[in-house]
């Protein structure tokens, strides 16, 4: 007997493997919490992947093959690990009861009220974002006319523009991809597939794109599995749109409407605990290796890349298809951001990733204050206007002047990038010799960020709130920031910030 998931109704067309019976589909169990520590594990498998999963049987909905305990209500990762940018020491702390397995699983929900705080549990422990689709639609590419969206849901929302984000552009060189994009307030995600056909009319190749809008991006990962399997399914079956139907009217939004019936505004709890409550790494899941495939790309590049996210500027990644890994490169930009000390930032342009753009996008960037893109349009290059700092490949470059001198190395950036690859090493022999799975290079990653950012802005807000507001070579120094390299980045910072503070100029050179 089938039995059909309280969460989606049955998905006929998904071929769905057989269970088995060594691994049924079960529901995580509650975070088992010990004074604010969780544990939590992680599957080995290749980088760049999503977590493998099984199918319940009946379902059509993809769940974790093995279940863990996790305080993190997006993915499941310990939330209790610490990592210092300056100290050469790895403590992972854990709660007791190690779990099983690893992977990622769902937790349960905290509570019907999403209304922050409730006492006693932290906002981490209790996030939970209901479904909020807004959209579902088909893209395709016709010969004739181009882009153009083939069918949507529902059938009078405004998606303009998006026959262009959920395909981009130079796809037809590939087979499939997996894009990320802005549309307004919202979120989209769609898969896109090309499909060799022996049709003259469609020029020896069928291609299509099959997404879905959101007011966040936070959960949109969760669609990933269906909505590859729906843009083959369109190919191979074109104008079959029940799973679909059934799939929007399953996770449709319940949002404010006006008088024409289209959905305009995003909902206030939504800006508020998504932008402003939450870190970045809880807008996104990544696959495993993620941020491992981050930092081995950019290497000590990377130390630039924080200097420019935390001084708030225009960030644009250039890359040719596919565009799915680029847009994970723009969530890693964004996580080198993280400052949890309350009031730091509030001030400031709020870093937002655009993730893929097109040339459909120039008239909205041309507003944007602060920004992490990506494109695999070239001609992105020749607008300056339009961002700060253009990053082709590993070549990291501004045409603004004052900013150039963030592009050459110190040695305190090589000092910061050689104790993260210590603490990645350390973490990396831990997992191989100990067979430990309960921390992972995604904490490791944030939280070394998180502390460095930490420490600058609080050493800061201490000197200027003393006697004497003054910085010197030794404030710099404990910053983690180099006396000479680092004084136009010190200098932008404060002046971004909003920080009254004085620089010893004549003191840094000679200290």
């Amino acid at each position: 007997m089938v039995e059909q998931s309280d969460r989606a109704p049955l998905l006929d067309w998904e071929e769905i493997p057989p269970p088995d019976p060594n691994q049924a589909a079960q529901p995580p169990p509650e975070p088992q919490r010990d004074e604010g520590t969780a544990a939590a594990g992680k599957t080995s498998h290749p980088s760049g992947r999503r977590t493998p999963t099984c199918i319940a049987s009946g379902t059509g909905w993809s769940r974790s093959s093995c279940t863990v305990t996790s305080t993190n209500p997006i993915t499941a990762v310990p939330t209790a690990v610490t990592y210092s940018p300056s100290r050469n020491i790895t403590a992972v702390v854990v709660s007791r009861d190690k779990p099983s397995g690893c992977g990622f699983g769902r937790p349960e929900p905290v509570g019907t009220d999403r209304s922050y705080p409730f006492p006693g549990i932290t906002a981490r422990d209790q996030w939970e974002e209901k479904d909020q689709i807004v959209a579902v639609f088909v893209v395709t590419f016709d010969t004739r006319s181009g882009n153009m969206v083939e069918w949507c849901l529902p059938h009078d929302i405004d998606l303009d523009g998006v026959e262009f984000k959920s395909m981009a552009s130079g796809s037809h060189r590939i087979t499939s991809d997996f894009i990320y994009f802005r549309k307004g307030n919202y979120f989209g995600l769609a898969c896109f597939a090309n499909m060799p056909v022996e049709n003259e009319l469609e020029r020896g190749a069928r291609m299509k794109s099959v997404g879905i809008l959101s007011p966040s991006y936070t959960l949109l990962y969760r669609y990933m599995h269906f909505l590859e399997n729906q843009v083959r399914h369109q190919l191979q079956c074109p104008g079959q749109y029940s799973p679909l139907e059934a799939f929007y009217e399953d996770k449709k939004a319940v949002l404010p409407q006006t008088g024409n019936g289209l959905v305009t505004s995003c909902p206030t709890w939504t800006v508020v605990s998504i932008n402003r409550c939450m870190h970045p790494e809880m807008k996104i899941t990544h696959p495993a290796g993620c941020m491992s495939q981050f930092i081995q790309f950019f290497g000590e590049q990377i130390m630039v890349l924080w200097k420019f996210v935390l001084l708030r500027k225009r960030l644009l990644i250039f890359s040719p298809p596919p565009i799915g890994v680029v847009c994970y490169r723009v969530y890693c930009c964004c996580c080198l951001a993280n400052v949890s000390i309350p009031g730091i930032g509030v001030s400031v342009p709020e870093l937002r990733p655009f993730f893929y753009i097109n040339i459909a996008d120039i008239s909205a960037l041309e507003t944007e204050l602060s920004y992490v893109a990506c494109t695999t349009e070239k001609i992105f290059e020749d607008k300056k206007e339009l961002y700060d700092v253009y990053i082709d490949n590993q070549n990291v470059k501004t045409h603004r002047s004052h900013l150039q001198p963030l592009l050459r190395l110190n040695a305190a950036d090589k000092e910061k990038y050689r104790k993260l690859s210590e603490q990645r090493q350390m973490l990396l022999y831990s997992q191989e010799v100990d067979e430990d799975c309960s921390a992972n290079e995604e904490d490791l990653f944030i939280l070394f960020f998180m502390e460095l950012n930490n420490r600058i802005f609080q050493t800061l807000s201490e000197v200027a709130g003393s006697s004497d507001p003054t910085i010197t070579a030794d404030h710099m120094r404990a910053m983690g920031l180099d006396p000479q390299g680092d004084r136009s980045f010190l200098e932008d910072l404060l002046e971004v910030y909003g920080i009254d503070i004085t620089l010893v100029i004549d003191n840094l050179c000679c200290s």
